[in-house]
């Protein structure tokens, strides 16, 4: 048997239906026999919705109002109705079990799934499995329009039967005519046969995602605004009757490895994806949350691994997973097991737990942890910021994509003593970026993330000819992606103000990009870490050049460091000659907008000292005595450091602290004797930039 099942919001109706997150107030139903073709009783139900506010095109379209609705029961008793009455009239008609078809996938899927989960109402089964009438139409009748195209009319249409909606009312008239199409799918000429209904998932299943799979792009999105908390269940909980492939949730991190309100979710075909983007601007909680189109590429980013331990700790199905930050370095099994307890069991004992580590072997303070159930898990988050040992704990829920990201991320981060690129200005010759405090640059800010050189182009316009040649800078961050940033020169102040009055907020896509006059000077002050607005220049935090992580700095071409900074950074003398970078033989276009691409400009904009797990590699420097490094200032022979291995680098020191603690801190030692006339040479600014060190080196 089929149960014909027809629905009404209080907004949007046809295409868009549930697009609006409008609640239901309209079910009508009747249940069809497919054997003897015999139909029970047709009934009505008005549902009262939360907010009785209703769109002009609904009260067009059905006719109702406000006051009926007041009038009617809310949705968890109409279901229950619902229930009670099919079964009834399963028993007239000697059935026993039945299956949901409606028009199309929106009512079961857009409609139900979401608005039952938001008020916690627990559906029956038989919303779980359904017909949609449009594609057994379309495959009875396969001359017929597109699926897409479909509606109750035009099938009624195209099999000739009446099609005057005024006769009945709003919604008797679509389930008397759906019930209609169906006898006549079910005639000698045509005989067809329901087989394979529709199902939404119960339940999101998490599991691993290898790179070496295949994402096919049109089942991929990209959900933006999340709140930091949200875990995979949550995302899943938001999508409720679209089916998520397995595993198809990945949370994104920034940085600092920390959730940041972004994730990309994999469906199982391209219409679910399609029905996800629907849901752009849906709330989950006080939120609204943003949802776009992503690649298949950006999700294996995300969520793809390689390591076999990984997918082994993954391959136990439906497990909680929790997150523990801030371990013990000296932290063993043992220790996490007896500190969670026997009332959260660990799944399979150690096998269960799997510690973060680095590519050498040092523990990163970070492990994950499988349970088999969510009120193990429950009991484990208890202990967030409990002690162990002398560090208080962190615990978080996570997910498997999680879990591969922060595997990829610290295993792929080099070991400490790569020399660091300085995020100076690091340009190519002979492309430099002018200084000074003519304001003939501007900076655009909030250029959506995918946006390139062309786009900002067009964005310009007309002033695209008064940009110098080599003239936009495009700003990446750490990972080496967009920022939202970049800084154009213009070929005089004049331009640059016009520019900046002509497009500030204008439109870019799906944003609005801000634009601030600004001098080479300010711009290099925000490259370094200050900032820049209508409100005008903060420096940065300190004046020492901001370092970018050894994982992503990676020139190819020479660099041009202003000389005060070269007595600062000897490559030749802290890398083997080896490793010194090859100067690129390729000639510069003759006419373009940008400078090559590694003259791209770099920026740190989480922090001079990042947590983990970037690592900080900030170069050291040496508090001299006076009388050394006037000697130095004037020494013109060549500087060379001692033989790798014997320098040793101290972080975490007090900003107190002089060269009789750190000597003292030494002390049974051999070190190297206080004479630095050969170390490093000195300029007035150099000199001055060595007074307040961050770090030291001792020799």
């Amino acid at each position: 048997s089929l149960v014909v099942l027809f629905g009404a919001t209080a907004g949007a109706y046809g295409a868009k239906l549930g697009s609006d997150e409008r609640e239901l107030i309209l079910l009508v139903w009747q249940v069809v026999d497919l054997h003897s073709k015999k139909v029970g009783t047709l009934h009505k139900s008005l549902v009262k919705a939360d907010n009785l506010d209703l769109s002009d095109q609904c009260r067009e379209v059905s006719g109702l109002t406000p006051e009926g609705l007041g009038k009617a029961e809310p949705l968890d008793r109409v279901l229950q109705q619902f229930s009670q009455l099919v079964s009834s009239d399963l028993k007239l008609l000697g059935r026993s079990s039945y299956t949901l078809c409606s028009d199309g996938q929106l009512l079961i899927r857009q409609v139900l799934h979401p608005e039952t989960s938001k008020k916690n109402f627990v559906l029956s089964d038989c919303f779980y499995s359904f017909y949609d009438l449009r594609k057994e139409f379309h495959t009875c009748y396969p001359s017929s329009a597109a699926v897409k195209d479909q509606t109750i009319k035009t099938m009624a249409e195209y099999l000739g039967l009446g099609t005057d909606e005024t006769e009945e009312d709003f919604g008797v008239w679509q389930v008397k005519t759906m019930v209609a199409i169906i006898f006549s799918m079910l005639s000698k000429g045509c005989n067809h046969v329901f087989t394979e209904p529709e199902t939404v998932k119960h339940k999101y299943e998490t599991g691993p995602c290898s790179k070496s799979e295949t994402v096919d792009s049109e089942t991929v999105i990209r959900a933006r605004g999340l709140p930091w908390q949200s875990s995979d269940q949550d995302i899943a909980r938001f999508f409720k009757g679209l089916n998520i492939a397995k595993g198809g949730v990945a949370l994104c991190l920034n940085s600092q490895g920390r959730r940041n309100g972004e994730a990309l979710v994999r469906f199982v075909n391209s219409e679910q994806r399609d029905l996800a983007l629907e849901r752009h601007k849906h709330h989950m909680g006080s939120r609204y949350i943003e949802v776009y189109k992503a690649t298949g590429e950006e999700f294996l980013k995300i969520a793809g691994g390689t390591s076999n331990e990984v997918a082994q700790f993954l391959s136990k199905e439906n497990q909680v997973i929790i997150r523990m930050r801030g371990l013990p370095f000296t932290a063993t099994q043992e220790d996490v097991l007896g500190f969670l307890g026997p009332e959260c069991p660990v799944t399979g004992g150690k096998e269960g737990l799997l510690f973060v580590k680095y590519p050498d072997g040092r523990p990163t303070g970070d492990a994950f942890v499988l349970f088999s159930c969510e009120e193990y898990a429950q009991n484990a988050l208890k202990k967030h910021k409990e002690i162990l040992g002398k560090r208080y704990i962190e615990l978080f829920r996570s997910t498997a994509a999680e879990v591969q990201q922060v595997l990829n991320r610290y295993m792929s981060t080099p070991l400490i003593p790569t020399l660091p690129t300085p995020i100076i200005p690091v340009i190519p010759p002979p492309y430099t970026i002018a200084t000074g405090s003519i304001r003939d640059c501007v900076r655009l800010r909030g250029l959506p993330y995918t946006a390139g050189i062309d786009d900002i182009l067009e964005f310009m316009g007309d002033a695209t000819g008064d940009i110098k040649p080599h003239g936009v800078h495009m700003v990446l961050n750490q990972q080496g992606r967009p920022s939202g940033d970049a800084f154009i020169q213009m070929k005089s102040a004049d331009k640059a103000f016009m520019v900046a009055q002509k497009c500030h907020k204008k439109m870019m896509k799906d944003r609005y990009v801000e634009v601030f006059q600004c001098s080479g000077e300010e711009m290099n002050f925000v490259l370094m870490g200050g900032t820049l607005n209508r409100s005008g220049l903060s420096p940065p935090p300190c004046k020492l050049p901001c370092l970018s992580p050894p994982a992503y700095a990676a020139f190819q071409t020479a660099a041009v460091i202003p000389a005060e900074a070269a007595a600062l950074y000897q490559p030749q003398a802290l890398l083997p000659t080896t490793r010194t970078p090859q100067a690129s033989a390729a000639a510069p276009p003759a006419v373009t907008y940008y400078p090559a691409q590694a003259a791209q400009l770099y920026m740190n904009y989480t922090a001079y000292y990042p947590s983990p797990p970037v690592s900080p590699t900030t170069v050291g420097y040496l508090a001299a005595p006076p009388g050394a490094v006037a000697a130095a200032a004037t020494a013109t022979h060549t500087p060379i450091l001692p033989q790798p291995g014997a320098l040793v680098r101290m972080q975490g020191l007090p900003y107190n602290t002089g060269m009789k603690e750190i000597l003292s801190f030494f002390q049974g030692y051999q070190y190297a004797p206080d004479d630095y006339n050969g170390l490093i040479q000195l300029s007035d600014q150099a000199r001055s930039v060595l007074q307040a060190p961050k770090e030291w080196v001792c020799l």
